[in-house]
């Protein structure tokens, strides 16, 4: 009898011998040790102490070593990075441009493949950049200024593989109409979840809801949700502007 038959025929109790087993299992599953209240103060003070202990590593092995490792693979990287206990992925030989005090706050992944020579990811000042994001770079990304991304977001200038059949069958390259620049200008907002396609451009302050598929341009300061994404609503958050006609 195999370990996994075995298994199986304790769990149904058909071992008169470890019929006990699965009982006592859950039990112990369930089983607390009791928390008396003279112990409470002392309790609590670990309990804080292990997260901030925790917190202390992590931030140490960000700024003697994740960091330097990032920095020294981007292009350019300006003032105040902060990566926040992860540090990027970056597959491929993309040129990754930060501007200052961009924040990366959990894994992000850079991808970009073997089809052209200098693919640029630009990243502008103030950007906010969530966790399990994906930003695939093969011909140019650029986030402009004080943009903030949320979490599970996927970024592309590129169908990743060839549309015609037998080309994808051959593994072959993909060509120049599969590959087109995608622009987030500044104040944009993406939602968690969202998914901006190759060619897009953002607009100035648009908002994209979350979970929603952009495949076109997005004007200046709308809300955009679904998909395929659609504009709902127009001037949503525009700044108000001075007698001098700039903005406050």
């Amino acid at each position: 009898m195999g370990v996994e038959q075995w298994k199986l025929k304790v769990r149904r109790g058909e071992i008169p011998s470890l019929r006990w087993l699965p009982g006592f299992y859950r039990r112990l599953q369930c089983f607390n040790l009791p928390s008396p209240a003279v112990l409470k103060p002392v309790l609590r003070l670990l309990y804080g102490l292990h997260f901030s202990v925790l917190v202390l590593v992590r931030r140490l092995l960000v700024l003697f070593y994740k960091e330097p490792l990032f920095r020294s693979r981007c292009t350019r990287v300006g003032k105040n990075l902060q990566l926040y206990h992860e540090m990027p992925y970056v597959d491929g030989h993309s040129e990754i441009v930060l501007g200052d005090d961009v924040t990366i706050t959990g894994h992000l992944a850079i991808m970009s493949g073997r089809f052209l020579d200098r693919p640029v990811l630009h990243i502008g000042n103030s950007c906010v950049i969530g966790g399990n994001t994906v930003i695939s770079v093969n011909r140019e990304v650029v986030i402009e200024d004080n943009v903030m991304i949320s979490t599970d977001c996927r970024i592309a200038d590129n169908d990743g593989h060839p549309r015609d059949a037998l080309r994808r069958a051959e593994h072959a390259p993909l060509q120049n109409r599969e590959m087109r620049p995608v622009r987030i200008r500044r104040y944009a907002w993406i939602g968690n979840g969202a998914q901006i396609h190759k060619g897009v451009t953002i607009g100035e302050g648009a908002i994209i809801g979350a979970n929603s598929v952009v495949i076109s341009n997005i004007p200046d300061y709308c809300v955009a949700m679904g998909n395929p994404a659609e504009v709902f609503f127009q001037n949503v958050g525009r700044p108000k502007e001075t007698q001098f006609g700039s903005p406050a």
